[in-house]
């Protein structure tokens, strides 16, 4: 009689613990690929969009009460003001692709002790992340820079950058900054006074455009000439008309 060959055991199911394993793993590749396709919807409608608030405004609305904010479109703004906010901000805006490596390896030769960030960075910053300095902002702001400058155009991130930026405590854009500092309107602004308000940018709020200290008078003046230096050798060409 022959022998029954004994049957071997079939493949065991997934345990309970493996399961979680497969199903967190799943959710979080979704919630990454959605993350993704809402940053780029969003990046996609800006281009179009004007964003209605940010963190930063929200927050000191909510602090103060009320902010001073109204959007100016770029093609209305005097050019040589929009030179200046390049000149004090990033001269070499048109030069890089969001991030100046020259910049940054001077400050890491520094130690840190000056700032690298360009108008792309900090403009992604202000829409969509928040103030102060940490390594998660950080490191949002690295993966957002160059999808925004492959999304959006050097003149449209000027347009944000310039109507959302703080010039003072509760004033934000340069229509609000222009009204408040020399009551007049972003197209009528004199070269000197557009120069004062780059040079309150990064620091709104220990500057002031229409009481400069004698150091925030030079430091204006020097602007203006490198406002008039990136429109000499073409370097403010890739946001002029």
């Amino acid at each position: 009689m022959a022998k029954k060959t004994a049957r071997k055991p079939g493949p065991k199911k997934p345990g309970m613990i493996r399961r979680l394993s497969m199903w967190l793993r799943r959710w979080v590749r979704r919630v990454i690929l959605g993350g993704v396709v809402l940053v780029l919807v969003l990046l996609f409608a800006l281009k179009f969009i004007n964003p209605p608030t940010t963190y930063t405004i929200w927050s000191e609305t909510r602090r103060l009460g009320e902010v001073d904010r109204q959007w100016f479109p770029i093609e209305e703004i005097a050019p040589h003001a929009v030179r200046s906010i390049v000149a004090a901000e990033d001269a070499n805006f048109c030069l890089h692709w969001g991030f100046d490596m020259a910049a940054i390896r001077t400050a890491l030769e520094d130690g840190g002790a000056r700032g690298a960030s360009t108008l792309s960075q900090q403009t992604v910053k202000n829409v969509f992340l928040w103030q102060g300095r940490s390594w998660p902002r950080k490191a949002m702001e690295a993966v957002l820079t160059p999808m925004s400058e492959l999304m959006w155009s050097k003149r449209r991130i000027l347009e944000l950058y310039m109507n959302i930026a703080e010039f003072d405590e509760g004033v934000f854009g340069i229509d609000a900054a222009s009204h408040h500092y020399f009551d007049t309107s972003p197209s009528k602004l004199s070269r000197t006074q557009a120069a004062r308000l780059a040079m309150v940018l990064p620091n709104p709020k220990g500057r002031s455009a229409s009481k400069p200290t004698a150091n925030q008078r030079k430091r204006a003046e020097r602007i203006a000439d490198g406002a008039a230096t990136i429109k000499a050798d073409g370097r403010s060409e890739c946001f002029e008309d």
